[in-house]
């Protein structure tokens, strides 16, 4: 072929080259010295030009293997060289590869095809801004030739598939690397969006328009069917695309008149997008019928072929109805301005024929369960989703009514109880079609039901009569398993479980059902759980109460979400369809959400009563009870002047409904009986339900600390006297030191936090004193013990530390501006202990390592509030703690070892090497250097001082193995780029080793695979030049005398440390695989490097541009350089316009470059 790159081919080496192609996929293939055979493909690969070797490989070879390598290996160095490729070059390969799909278009190995087709798109995308129009169109011309099946079915089937590949490369979510920015990409996506897209989906059309009948009329599977399954698919993928959105105008206000959404609903969840292709669209997809004539012929299909349960799953069926289903989602300006009218039509052909897929349900799943396709029921599923995303509930449910004597929403419901029952019936098998419409259907009824919009519509009466019944079912569905579930001893059929995010999401659904219908469901389910309590009541002896007890639980699940929304770390409110779902409620006594809230609360409180409990309350039962206690406290004990606001909008029936809800639970000092209950209730699950991990860590972390978080009860906790006996409890007794480490600390952080809503500050101090002060006296008195020595190696008294220690940094965590001194007396008032313990545990690994997280915590939490005096206290402690864990554990940790580290896991070994590191941190946090840099307190450590004794400790023991772990590598770093931001002239008087040591690693992260460590790399060696840069400009020596060894090409040689860096730099922009999203970190280092070293950068680049033989790529790259340090009128000076110029320049430089200076 002319043009084709490589020069004139050696026939012996051409052979020779194949034989170790060939030999090199054999024995991959039969796991024989695969490392070798690796760097024989790999030299394919990497070598410069190629071209005519894998050229030759893919003619000649008998090995389809040895065929992928090689067309592979022509993308590969095609993208690397490109740079140097002339334009003849270029259009040659792309050419080629075209040609010799559709040359073998009826090869058996369809993956090499596959491949080769891969690319010779990558190629054309790589090339797409530098040819013109005319020859994309040429080279389209030909593949549109063979779409419209000129050249049979085989060459019909190779242009389709090229297209798909060539929309994949196009598409950012798909598209392969090629070491250029993100604009090159955005840039072609347009182009190919503006100027072919359509095109391309035109011809796919007509491929399936000239395939239809052959295919309809034939009683055989014949080559066209391929074809044409290719042609339903490539139109999919065109309507998966990421349209631009284009300003057009759309009267939205009609659109949402007729029923229309406004708003875009996120479907990603299930791979489904809003399909906006614009106005340009219209012709194609809906003037044309398109829609019409694709669901009659799957329609034809789906009759010819109705004797095969399984044909749903044929390729073309498949095809078609994800086609089918893509277009339910259409949007925007593709339909005419109209009001919406075609939108609805639109909607209303589809479902026509969609309802075939999934109507009757009952038949259909007894169908699946007896072995037929479930593929088409689940499309169906997808096809209401994706139209309820469009359509408030009102015009969903009328969608149906044309053509049925009900509705849409009772469709969707019959669906979804079809997909329960096949659900729970089938809770041990590995069917999972049930599970999988299930949360379809799900999805569906949340789009319907979810968030209320402006212009959303309320549930039509029907709709509401369909959730209520389908709520009832689900409701019963689920008591039957729960109950058939209580005397199974397998643990794998435990019902439910409270953690898992699984459940809580799909019971989160069938609240929101539930709530449509609140009028009918929750006095259901007020019933369902009184029939339930009464049963328990009169459980005698003899009868075994299991069954009942794992169907209250169920109960307990469902309620909590019907009544409470989840809303993590948000304020609570009662979910809106309460407030308004009861107008005609004027009684409290009679509000169904106050009854079955007052019945569950009772039944909860019978748990405090010891002889019930021990026979009722498992622990998981308690979970289900102190969750649904925590979510009911944070939604429904209101603030009060909440409820007054709604009182002063009128009296008139749905405000005295939301009036009734938002005070109910404060009537009658009733708020301060469920706050009490709360506080007993905590006590027993935190005393009598030892070993109880879960229930435990639901009290101390949703429930408790649910009451404290929230001013409003937690001002009404404080002075209860259940709290104080909490308290109490807490800090003399010694019953709640069952619980675990971790709860000790969340507790404490807990219990402290309560001290800021008390509201007078004596008494608020006071508090805090009397919760930690016999905690810190505790482990003060465990310190100073005379016979300490002796005892402190007992388990007991071990124990005994760490749980103060937990203790005390739960407190310390709880740090409020009102807590702060009293905190920072208690941590003033252990520190002389602290040492002592370390000094006495040097050779107790978790001793130490509570001692450092209490150190990093409190200093994390009292840095913002410390003045001088403080700090310096502080201060003094930190580098004492640090001299006594140097002298007793450096080299503990050996470099050899971390060598041996194979998992995550393992690493923990060095948990106290990372408390350092946060330490460190903290400590050189901007705040503290702020507070000690203004004070002049005579013998005050410097806080650099304490920093740098614990680098001298920590840098010895991090080792390039080390920080390979990721947790360990990012403490380090953040570590590294702050301490080198905040103090980059201690640098210069560090020793030669500690130096070393730093710039070691800090060239080991810019190396890393993690961006976050190369960026503050990166931010790290911009603050080490910029500091050097600024010193030199003052006349000083800054970093001059802090030099490098590295190799050059006469040895080693000394190098200025900027010089080090600028070399490094330049090789990773250049010759390696740089990220692009982290240039302008890297301009921002590579600026004052720039600045430091001119003349060694002036050096540099002409070594580069006189090693280059090439004249194209040496001018090419002299120009870049150049344009690099002169464009945008760029200046000596770090200010911050001049970086963002320099960002520019580099981004525009790496881009020139990109092409052609990885060439090895």
């Amino acid at each position: 072929m002319e043009g084709f790159p490589g020069g004139t081919p050696d026939a012996q080496q051409l052979h020779a080259t194949m034989l170790a192609i060939e030999q090199a996929c054999s024995l991959i293939q039969v796991h024989m010295n695969p490392s070798e055979a690796e760097k024989v493909l790999c030299s394919l690969h990497s070598s410069l030009m190629p071209y005519q070797a894998c050229r030759f490989i893919l003619e000649t070879s008998l090995m389809p293997n040895a065929r992928f390598q090689a067309a592979g290996a022509i993308g590969d160095a095609a993208i690397r060289e490109w740079g140097i490729l002339t334009d003849e070059n270029k259009r040659s390969l792309i050419l080629y590869c075209l040609n010799y799909v559709m040359e073998h278009a009826g090869s058996p190995d369809g993956y090499v095809q596959s491949k080769v087709s891969a690319v010779s798109a990558r190629l054309l995308k790589r090339g797409w801004l530098e040819f013109p129009d005319q020859e994309k169109g040429a080279i389209f011309f030909e593949v549109e030739q063979s779409i419209r099946g000129m050249h049979g079915p085989n060459r019909q089937f190779a242009g389709i598939n090229f297209l798909e590949t060539l929309v994949s490369e196009f598409s950012p979510s798909t598209a392969s690397s090629m070491g250029l920015p993100k604009e090159f990409h955005e840039q072609c996506q347009w182009s190919l969006e503006v100027k072919f897209l359509k095109d391309f989906y035109v011809w796919a059309q007509a491929a399936v328009f000239n395939t239809a009948d052959k295919i309809l009329n034939s009683n055989v599977t014949i080559p066209e069917e391929k074809a044409c399954s290719a042609a339903l698919r490539l139109m999919l993928q065109i309507l998966s695309w990421s349209f631009k959105p284009a300003l057009e105008h759309e009267n939205s206000d009609a659109k949402i008149k007729s029923g229309l959404r406004s708003d875009a609903i996120n479907l990603k969840k299930f791979e489904r997008s809003l399909v906006k292709p614009g106005s340009s669209w219209t012709d194609v997809l809906i003037s044309s019928a398109h829609t019409t004539w694709v669901l009659n012929f799957y329609t034809t299909l789906r009759q010819k072929y109705s004797y095969d349960t399984l044909w749903g799953d044929s390729p073309i069926a498949v095809s078609c109805r994800q086609l089918i289903v893509q277009l339910c989602s259409l949007a925007g300006a593709v339909f005419p301005n109209d009001n919406g009218d075609a939108q609805i039509e639109h909607f209303m052909h589809i479902l026509s024929a969609v309802i075939l897929w999934i109507e009757p349900p009952n038949v259909i799943a007894e169908s699946i369960r007896n072995g037929g396709s479930e593929s088409e029921f689940i499309d169906g599923c997808h096809a209401l989703l994706s139209v309820a995303s469009l359509t408030n509930s009102s015009l969903f449910d009328n969608l149906l009514k044309s053509i049925r004597q009900y509705g849409t929403i009772n469709l969707l419901s019959a669906l979804t109880s079809e997909a329960v029952k096949s659900v729970l019936d089938n809770q041990n098998e590995e069917e999972t079609w049930g599970s999988d419409a299930l949360d379809i259907l799900l999805e569906t009824w949340n789009v319907i039901l979810g968030e209320a919009d402006a212009d959303k519509s309320p549930m039509s009466a029907d709709g509401a009569l369909a959730a209520s019944n389908l709520f009832k079912i689900i409701a019963e569905s689920h008591l039957k398993a729960a109950g058939d579930s209580a005397f199974e001893d397998n643990d794998d059929a435990e019902y439910f479980h409270v953690s898992v995010s699984k459940r809580d999401e799909q019971l989160a659904l069938y609240a929101l059902i539930a709530r449509a219908a609140a009028d009918t469901t929750i006095p259901f389910l007020e019933q369902l759980f009184s029939e339930r309590f009464a049963r328990l009541s009169q459980t005698d002896v003899q009868n075994d109460p299991t069954r009942t007890l794992e169907e209250l639980y169920w109960l307990l699940l469902i309620t909590s979400h019907v009544l409470t929304d989840s809303g993590e770390g948000e304020t609570l409110l009662i979910p809106e369809a309460l407030q308004a779902g009861f107008p005609n409620v004027v009684e409290v006594a009679q509000h169904p959400v106050v009854t079955l809230s007052w019945s569950i609360i009772n039944f909860s409180r019978q748990c405090l009563d010891s002889g019930i409990r021990g026979r009722y309350f498992s622990p998981r039962l308690m979970e289900a009870v102190i969750w649904f206690l925590a979510r009911w406290v944070a939604t429904y004990l209101v603030p009060l002047d909440v409820s007054r606001e709604i009182d002063s909008m009128g009296k008139h029936g749905s405000q005295h409904s939301r009036k009734l809800l938002n005070s109910f639970a404060w009537e009658n000092n009733q708020g301060e009986l469920v706050l009490d209950f709360v506080v007993l209730i905590s006590m027993v699950a935190l005393t009598t339900y030892q070993g109880e991990i879960e229930l435990q860590t639901l009290t101390c972390q949703k429930l408790l600390a649910t009451v404290v978080r929230r001013k409003h009860t937690c001002a009404y906790v404080v002075q209860l006297d259940s709290w104080r006996d909490l308290t109490t409890a807490f800090a003399s007794g010694r019953s709640l030191f069952s619980l675990s480490g971790r709860l000790q600390r969340s507790l404490a952080e807990t219990l402290a936090c309560a001290a800021s809503c008390i509201k007078d500050p004596e008494a608020s101090v006071q508090y805090l004193r009397d919760l930690m002060g016999p905690v810190a006296g505790c482990l003060v008195e465990n310190a100073s013990r005379s016979d300490l020595k002796s005892v402190a190696h007992q388990p007991d008294v071990i124990y005994m530390v760490c749980c103060l220690l937990e203790r005390l940094r739960g407190a310390a965590r709880a740090t409020q501006p009102r807590t702060q001194r009293v905190l920072f007396e208690m941590g003033h008032t252990v520190m002389n202990s602290l040492l002592t313990l370390l000094e006495v545990y040097k050779n107790q690994p978790e001793v130490i390592y509570m001692i450092l997280k209490f150190v990093v915590d409190f200093i994390d939490g009292q840095a913002v509030f410390l003045d001088g005096k403080e700090t310096s206290v502080l201060m003094s402690f930190c580098l004492r703690l640090l001299q006594i864990y140097s002298s007793h554990n450096i080299g503990k940790v050996m470099l050899s070892l971390s060598s041996t580290l194979r998992s995550e896991s393992q690493s923990e070994k060095y948990k106290d090497l990372r408390a350092l590191l946060r330490l460190l941190t903290n400590i050189c946090s901007k705040d503290l250097v702020g507070f000690l840099s203004d004070s002049n307190i005579e013998g005050s450590p410097d806080i650099a001082e304490v920093i740098y004794v614990g680098l001298d400790i920590v840098t010895p023991l991090i080792s390039l193995d080390l920080l390979k772990y990721p947790k360990l590598s990012r403490d380090y770093f953040i570590l590294m780029s702050h301490l080198l931001e905040v103090y980059p002239e201690k640098v210069a008087h560090l020793n030669r080793d500690a130096f070393g040591r730093i710039i070691g690693s800090l060239e080991f992260g810019l190396r890393n695979q993690d961006s976050d460590v190369v960026e503050r790399c990166l931010a790290a060696v911009n603050a080490l030049a910029s500091y050097h840069f600024k010193e030199r400009i003052g006349g000083r020596g800054g970093l001059s005398s802090q030099l490098m060894e590295s190799e050059g090409s006469n040895g080693k040689l000394q190098e200025s440390i900027s010089s080090h860096f600028l070399r490094l730099l330049l090789q990773l922009l250049l010759f390696e695989d740089f990220r692009m999203e982290l240039a302008g970190s890297a301009a921002d280092a590579l600026l004052p490097l720039l600045f430091c070293e001119q003349e060694l950068y002036q050096r540099l680049v002409h070594e580069l541009l006189e090693k280059q033989q090439n004249p194209t790529v040496k001018s090419r790259l002299a120009v870049a350089f150049h344009n690099l340090t002169s464009s945008n009128n760029l200046s000596s000076t770090l200010d911050r316009p001049n970086r963002q110029k320099f960002r520019k320049n580099l981004r525009t430089f790496l881009g020139e470059v990109s092409s052609f200076m990885q060439i090895k």
